[in-house]
């Protein structure tokens, strides 16, 4: 009885939590879902011998890079996404380097309706490449169906890279995690 879809929305509500336990990893040891098949906020749904990938899944996915790895302070000023009386950033931004010293950096542009074109200046590193995945659909709501198990999926993604900015232009209602080498 506790079945339910997810969508881009959960998704993205997915990366804002991923991204507020990695800011307080010094405090945050480990952090996991709860909730796996068939359930609120599940990575899979399943009916019989059929199975699909939830957005939820994909954006776990996406964020690997990010276990055991270092946080590297970021700092953004993309401005505001407002609704009615609330009123959020725009953009959520962490950063990582990994085990092996490659750097990650994970973008999510909150607002469902204009694109964001994000600068990256890296103190310390000399970019020449910054490619990845990211993860967006026609509408927020937007779900994975076992008529349509491809409707949010991540899709390939690469910034541009002049004097180690690295650009990257993100889409409405998207989470964006990309390598930068």
């Amino acid at each position: 009885f506790l079945v339910q879809q997810n969508s881009l929305r959960d998704a993205i509500l997915a990366a804002l939590n991923l991204n507020i336990f990695a800011r307080h990893a010094e405090r945050v040891r480990m952090a996991n879902i709860a909730q796996m098949v068939n359930v609120l906020q599940a990575m899979v749904l399943t009916d019989g011998a059929k199975m699909l990938l939830t957005p939820t899944y994909h954006v776990f996915r996406m964020y690997v890079p990010f276990q055991d790895a270092t946080l590297v302070p970021v700092r953004l000023e993309a401005g505001f996404y407002t609704h009615r009386d609330v009123a959020l950033p725009r953009v959520d931004a962490i950063a990582a380097k990994d085990a092996s010293g490659k750097l990650w950096l994970a973008v999510t542009n909150l607002d469902p309706n204009r694109p964001v074109t994000v600068e990256a200046s890296l103190d310390g590193v000399t970019a020449t490449k910054a490619a990845g995945e990211t993860l967006t659909a026609p509408k927020v709501d937007s779900v994975n169906t076992f008529d349509a198990p491809r409707t949010v999926v991540p899709k390939p993604i690469a910034g541009t890279v002049r004097g180690g900015t690295v650009t990257l232009a993100l889409e409405p209602k998207s989470v964006t995690v990309v390598s930068v080498e």
